[in-house]
């Protein structure tokens, strides 16, 4: 996910799984491990816990705990106790460095979780790369992320999440074949690099289905008044309108156009997903949306259930979301690169990662492709009075 201040199944690992029983198994290599010491391995995570995106930052880093504990219980990976290292980006791409600096230079992590937001990983590669430390990104969807803007691959940076010209490609042909409809406006944050990357893809994949985009406008974060936009959008009569934003603008930019009489379906990533959205909306102003998502808690995939009813014992009847399930599958991607890789050495980790093939996880079976990015599935979900409600499937 980018911003610009910044943004099928993994067995769980209590039902004693055989992909858990591989990480756990001993490997042959006998470096000690540069994260820690002989039995740590230490594991940075670099997320936004304060600051407007914290909503992110902190339902990863519930995942990651979860993720740790389970592991740690079962006895480490290749005999060695998991250890976070949080450091609070404040949602800032500055802090973003500075803790990135942090981490590697005096807290020696082996590798770096986060950040949530594409600008806020970016802040982080080069010294990711500098540094030959692994940077895992939950939920950084920019292509910029893993590929720098001269094409070549970023080496020790990876991804959980799938990217952005997915997101946009699966909404536009939902748009297209499930709600039939013929025409769209696109509305979306101008210095956002997330959004401008869904709507380009978006517009793309709808007018090659057939679609017409009547209208295009733009706002930029932090604005709160949204009605004259809205007003002409309204003017060019979409059947739909797709919003390829965060949550703090898009709950106002809801509730200001449901009060304006528009009534057609919203649509729009995985940055709308904070319960702060229907805060900001209100549940009555949500009916009649849609967003492309990691996962939802209601697939009622056996796996995830599990992990739904694991995650919501720990968490005082909270039930996860995406970037809490997004959190918890980087720390066993991450862990399965470890035990592949013999050693936890950070060089032989990222090569491990580059080579993940089919392996499970909640957010979906992932293989890493030459860009570093999972090839994987995304869901759709719908509001129904407040509530994410599981749509459909789609695979890549």
């Amino acid at each position: 996910m980018e911003k610009k201040i910044m943004k099928k199944k993994f067995t769980h690992v209590l039902m004693a799984s055989t992909v858990l029983a591989g990480l756990l198994a001993g490997c042959s290599g006998s470096k000690e491990s540069s994260g820690g010491g002989d039995d740590v391995i230490k594991i940075g995570a670099n997320l936004e816990l304060s600051g407007p995106v914290a909503s992110y930052g902190q339902s990863i880093a519930e995942g990651v705990d979860l993720a740790v504990e389970e592991i740690n219980k079962s006895g480490g990976v290749d005999g060695k106790k998991l250890e976070i290292v949080k450091v609070d980006n404040k949602s800032d791409a500055a802090e973003a460095t500075n803790a990135a600096i942090k981490l590697t230079s005096q807290d020696k992590v082996t590798a770096i979780i986060g950040a949530a937001t594409s600008g806020n990983t970016v802040a982080q590669v080069q010294i990711a790369n500098d540094n030959q430390t692994v940077l895992l990104s939950p939920s950084g969807t920019s292509p910029n992320v893993t590929v720098a803007e001269d094409g070549k691959v970023n080496d020790f940076v990876f991804r959980t999440s799938f990217i952005d010209p997915f997101q946009g490609t699966v909404a536009a042909n939902f748009a297209a074949g499930d709600l039939k409809v013929k025409n769209a406006a696109i509305f979306a944050d101008s210095a956002s690099d997330y959004a401008k990357g869904l709507a380009a893809s978006f517009k793309e994949t709808f007018e090659a289905a057939g679609g017409k985009v009547v209208s295009e406008e733009a706002y930029v974060a932090k604005d709160t008044d949204f009605r004259s936009t809205l007003t002409r959008i309204k003017a060019a009569n979409p059947e739909f309108i797709f919003i390829p934003g965060y949550y703090e603008e898009v709950g106002l930019i809801i509730k200001q156009a449901r009060e304006m009489g528009i009534t057609v379906p919203f649509m729009g990533g995985d940055g709308w997903d904070s319960p702060k959205l229907v805060e900001l909306a209100g549940a009555d102003a949500l009916n009649n949306t849609y967003i492309t998502n990691h996962y939802s808690s209601q697939d009622p995939d056996d796996t995830i259930q599990k992990f739904v009813t694991t995650f919501t014992d720990k968490n005082d009847g909270k039930s996860p979301d995406a970037f809490n399930a997004l959190g918890y599958d980087s720390i066993y991607l991450l862990a399965d690169a470890v035990k592949r890789a013999g050693d936890t050495d950070p060089s032989k980790i990222k090569d491990a990662l580059a080579e993940t093939k089919d392996l499970s996880l909640v957010t979906g079976i992932v293989t890493v492709d030459d860009k570093h990015n999972p090839i994987k599935s995304a869901t759709v979900l719908e509001y129904k009075e407040g509530k994410q409600v599981f749509k459909t499937k789609v695979n890549p």
